[in-house]
């Protein structure tokens, strides 16, 4: 077996296990006897798709990780002013589905911004075009992915808005973050082009618009 014929059945396996938790996950959260027990595991999920996007790396350079870093902790902080002040995103409050938090936030969703970074950023980076273009492109694409995910966060107690409703300026605030963050992706050279990042971003996006539509 040649060396490129090992990385594509590295990142076939790698996609096929994402398919499997994914679904897994989807049919548990659609069957009201399984939905709060496989909610338990939402944290898990998130980071069981950080590790398996880390092993799908063809080159795990230092530009990546320092990306992964900058992802978590400005992820965090974000979030913390959000829920603190209501100064960015809008007025709302995290629930207890995501798991262990710090100061009221979630330490998985440092996590899930450094996920929708590296996916959209791999997704985007096969168009031809300055990196402002690319970080415009990604930034779009992960503000319409927050578009689905909005509601079944809701539903399931992820987070909750004081208003009762999702504000516009979530999804301002979620663009305006995104773009400086893909920029420094492409700036930083930590973008790959990567088959199981595009996978994994598709199986996401079907993941939420399923549980939208049931």
């Amino acid at each position: 077996m040649t060396r490129l014929q090992k990385i594509a059945s590295k990142e076939y396996i790698l996609i096929l296990l994402l398919l499997i938790f994914y679904t897994v996950g989807t049919v548990g959260i659609l069957l009201p006897e399984y939905r709060e027990f496989m909610l338990r595991f939402s944290a898990l999920n998130l980071l069981v798709s950080m590790i398996i996007l880390i092993l799908s790396r063809k080159k795990n350079v230092r530009p990546f990780w320092l990306m992964l870093a900058i992802c978590f902790v400005v992820g965090i902080v974000v979030e913390l002013i959000g829920t603190k002040t209501g100064l960015l995103f809008g007025d709302y409050s995290y629930g207890s589905t995501l798991g262990p938090k710090v100061f009221g936030v979630p330490w998985i969703i440092g996590v899930n911004w450094g996920l929708l970074v590296v996916c959209t950023a791999s997704l985007v980076n096969r168009i031809k075009g300055h990196l402002i273009v690319k970080a415009l492109f990604a930034a779009l694409i992960m503000t319409a992915i927050d578009i689905l995910i909005e509601p079944v966060a809701i539903e399931n107690d992820f987070w909750t808005w004081k208003a009762g409703e999702i504000p516009i300026y979530n999804y301002i605030c979620w663009f305006a973050i995104a773009f400086p963050l893909q920029w420094i992706n492409f700036r930083l050279k930590a973008v790959e082009s990567n088959k199981v990042a595009n996978g994994l971003l598709v199986i996401m996006t079907l993941f939420f618009l399923i549980l939208n539509i049931f």
